[in-house]
């Protein structure tokens, strides 16, 4: 019987730790592929840790940590999100940095006429991210605005709001859209639109990723290991795969 009750406590013991080590991740959508690699390496070399991984906007993300959502790591598209946390408590000091870069484009499809930032009023519908909450979206309007195309788009109601800057891309590559604003990193992986124009670096702020571990997340030891695994030469590697550059 006392054999019986001890394998019982080994095992609840051993859900117990299984449990304990799995981590929750709240990454940019813009990195999504890059993140489900390294999650995929990373677990290779970690087989007793667990990754949940929830992809969105940075928007998105860093409202729902601020209401208690469970994060132990968090990859914003831009710092704008991170400081919100920060100032909201919620990010252990000293961890926060910026670990790569991206870039702005305009995507669409093949046969477009859109050659720069002033052709785009001659198109009839435009995917952005929504700026509220999406960084890829505020970029295009930051930029839309210095090349003075903004208002008038708006005005004419060509501009279709997305959720995240994946579902802009969705709709540049199916067609609903002429075209629409995507990182570099997001119009490579489209199947149908192709790179129309990269949008020049003076109209908007440099496209930066920053990452840090939560105050929860500082409470779990393999939050830490997965960090600096994100930092290492094998994260960069594949981060420089999906077509991010590495900062570090």
């Amino acid at each position: 019987m006392l054999k019986k009750i001890c394998i019982v406590l080994s095992i609840l013991l051993c859900s117990t730790a299984v449990q304990a080590e799995t981590l929750n991740i709240s990454v940019a959508a813009s990195m999504t592929n890059a993140f489900k690699e390294i999650i995929s390496v990373f677990n290779d070399q970690n087989p007793d840790t667990k990754i949940q991984p929830n992809f969105a906007s940075s928007g998105s993300l860093a409202k729902q940590i601020a209401q208690g959502a469970p994060a132990d790591l968090f990859v914003s598209a831009n710092p704008k999100w991170m400081k919100y946390l920060v100032d909201n408590g919620m990010i252990e000091p000293g961890t926060d940095i910026v670990f790569v870069a991206n870039s702005l484009v305009f995507t669409g499809n093949p046969d477009s006429t859109a050659t720069d930032m002033a052709s785009l009023v001659t198109l009839k519908r435009i995917a952005i991210g929504t700026p509220q909450s999406v960084p890829a979206g505020q970029y295009a309007k930051e930029a839309m605005e210095k090349a003075g195309v903004w208002q008038k788009l708006k005005d004419e109601n060509k501009l279709v709001m997305a959720k995240d800057v994946r579902q802009a891309l969705i709709y540049a590559d199916r067609g609903e859209t002429d075209g629409a604003f995507v990182y570099r990193t997001d119009a490579l992986l489209a199947k149908n639109a192709k790179i129309l124009f990269a949008v020049p670096q003076a109209l908007y702020s440099p496209v930066v990723y920053p990452m840090a571990i939560t105050t929860d997340g500082a409470k779990k030891p393999q939050v830490t290991a997965l960090y600096h695994f994100i930092k290492s030469d094998t994260g960069n590697t594949i981060l420089e795969k999906y077509g991010f550059k590495p900062v570090l």
